[in-house]
């Protein structure tokens, strides 16, 4: 690649990853600015209309991916992305003049559509660089989700600047022209700063669509609804997670939740990178194996059992003379106790992670105690139960000790984004387009459905630990299809 050809690769890799960014902080300007607006008594939207208004732009995002795809296969990728920039500046300018639900849930749909933007930057960036290094350039345009991060630890303090600490309220109408500016600012950038280019190829709709009837096209989506449905499911669920489960505010938790969304973004070039390097199965594996490891360390869930434990019987018959904390006296028979309020008396066995107010502890723990059954006076039996003994465990993933797992999860996931496209360049260098449509479709189609599903088994089970299960199962159906597909390839390869 030339000097002048490689400048001109940077400079399209560049302007596309800063359009990407600010699509993706649009797109996600409803979970502060609807939770903003119902948390001030601006609007009394029900929980309903709220997952409706957060849920929508999501929605929209994903399901456009792949018409939005073809259509860049067809026109190019400048065309598309000025295209997109520019429209979805007009339902974000006017959300500042929506005052009702139903105007909010129209408004959605319209700039929702700044979610295709990947589809299309990665069509149209991947045409700019050599097989060998698309990886690396998908990869560092994949950063640009970031700006998923920078609204959520931005639009807040924005909003709060507008309003003046909320005694002006009506202001907050201001931020979404701020955004209507920033798109248009950067849709002008992208237009006078870029060139279109096409695949060489032309195709019918149908040669367009033939990607579609393979196995390996929906086995990608599935990698990708793991690795960026996942994490934009896990981007709006935290927040409760952290508020419910560790009973943090939610300023603290949406500092936390913003602490795993920045590695997956910027992890990403990291993870083209290693797909160029090592390959995207390899990649793929580690990050699906991985990723099951912390989940299944995620598994268990708060909680506090009482179980029943070796308890205490009269070795000969007699009258209880006395019953304290320590002991039970039967006649001239003493009958030590293990109970928590004695401080020599108390058994206690570390098997897991400990509740996080009594410290930085990797392990939980578990104790043991006597609970007397007889009353001094009570005339007793030979073999006759004095005492029922009680086991307490206690488990709780420490705060830092989740987020640290959750932490390496989000690196993984940024990894994975990046080497399933690495998969699809390979495949189909020509079909980038209509094949990442489809499996950003699925992706996006994990977002959504993501905070739907682990609600619904919140609900049933009453246990907040479910959505790692459910992740767990997911990632470990990617990873027999990895290992299958590897296997298949391996046994091709031989009969060559």
């Amino acid at each position: 690649m030339s000097n002048s050809s490689s400048n001109i690769s940077g400079r399209i890799l560049l302007l596309s990853t800063l359009a990407f960014t600010v699509c993706f902080a649009a797109w996600m300007i409803n979970g502060v600015l609807v939770t903003f607006l119902v948390n001030n008594a601006v609007y009394k939207w029900n929980p309903v209309q709220i997952g409706w208004l957060l849920g929508v732009p999501v929605l929209v995002g994903a399901i456009f991916r792949l018409p939005l795809g073809i259509l860049t296969d067809k026109f190019g990728g400048k065309s598309m992305m000025v295209f997109l920039l520019f429209f979805c500046a007009i339902p974000m300018y006017f959300l500042s003049h929506a005052n009702s639900f139903i105007s909010f849930l129209l408004l959605s749909f319209g700039f929702g559509l700044a979610g295709t933007s990947f589809a299309v930057g990665v069509a149209y960036t991947s045409l700019w660089y050599p097989r060998q290094k698309q990886g690396t350039a998908l990869g560092i345009f994949g950063m640009g989700t970031i700006g998923a991060a920078l609204t959520t630890l931005f639009a807040p303090s924005i909003l709060d600047i507008l309003t003046q600490q909320g005694k002006n309220l009506e202001a907050w109408r201001i931020l979404p022209k701020l955004y209507a500016g920033l798109l248009i600012l950067v849709g002008s950038i992208f237009l006078f700063g870029t060139q279109n280019k096409k695949p060489g190829e032309a195709k019918s709709m149908a040669q367009r669509l033939s990607p579609l009837k393979e196995i390996r096209v929906w086995r990608f989506g599935l990698y990708y609804f793991f690795v960026f449905g996942s994490f934009v499911a896990l981007a709006q669920w935290l927040i409760p997670y952290y508020v419910n489960v560790y009973s943090m505010s939610i300023v603290s938790a949406g500092f936390m939740a913003t602490a795993f969304n920045l590695p997956v973004a910027l992890m990403r070039a990291v993870g083209g990178w290693l797909s160029d390097k090592a390959g995207a199965r390899i990649v793929l594996l580690w990050v699906f194996g991985v990723c099951i490891v912390c989940l299944f360390f995620l598994f268990i869930p708060r909680m506090d059992i009482q179980a029943p434990g070796q308890g205490i019987m009269a070795s000969k018959n007699g009258i209880v003379k006395s019953v304290s904390d320590r002991e039970i006296v039967v006649d001239e028979n003493t009958y030590s106790l293990q109970n928590n309020s004695g401080d020599t008396s108390q058994v206690s066995i570390r098997v897991g992670i400990h509740n996080d107010d009594e410290g930085f502890l990797l392990l939980p723990t578990t104790s043991f105690q006597h609970d007397v059954v007889v009353a001094p006076g009570d005339t007793i039996s030979k073999g006759q139960l004095l005492a029922k003994g009680v086991t307490h465990i206690y488990f709780q993933a420490n705060k830092w000790i989740f987020s640290g797992l959750i932490l390496l999860i989000g690196i993984m996931m940024g990894f994975g984004g990046a080497a399933v496209y690495k998969h699809i360049s390979d495949y189909y260098p020509n079909s980038i387009g209509t094949v990442g449509g489809i499996v950003g479709v699925l992706g996006g189609l994990g977002g959504f459905f993501g905070p739907l599903l682990f609600s619904y088994l919140l609900k049933v089970t009453g246990v907040w630990t479910t959505c790692w299960m459910l992740l767990a199962v997911i990632a470990a159906i990617c990873i027999v299809l990895q290992r299958l597909a590897i296997k298949a390839v391996i046994k091709k390869e031989g009969n060559l």
